[in-house]
């Protein structure tokens, strides 16, 4: 898993099975769980479609308040997000970026 960046008491992440698809999105992973995989996902969110910023939440088990917390942070770091995701899909080591 790509942790992407830490929000309160979320993960923001990507996986390296992700690459291949035709859209990019973000896993959101609760922290504190005892295992940070697909499992533990709590909302997958489109941040693109055709290349251009487009944010929609696919699917969400987040309170409409959190959802609405994690969409504007990553409205707000968008540009950040997407190249720490070509960073991890390129297999680079990135610094997790912690956000409040």
């Amino acid at each position: 898993m790509g942790k992407l960046m830490l929000l309160l008491y979320f993960i923001l992440s990507v996986f390296p099975a992700d690459a291949t698809e035709n859209r990019r999105h973000i896993h959101v992973v609760r922290r504190g769980s005892k295992n940070s995989h697909r499992g533990d996902t709590v909302a997958k969110i489109w941040i693109e479609e055709n290349g251009k910023k487009k944010i929609e939440v696919a699917w969400s088990e987040l309170s409409a308040d959190e959802e609405a917390e994690v969409i504007k942070a990553i409205d707000e770091h968008w540009e950040e997000l997407n190249k720490l995701i070509d960073d991890v899909f390129a297999g680079k080591k990135i610094k997790i970026k912690r956000i409040k």
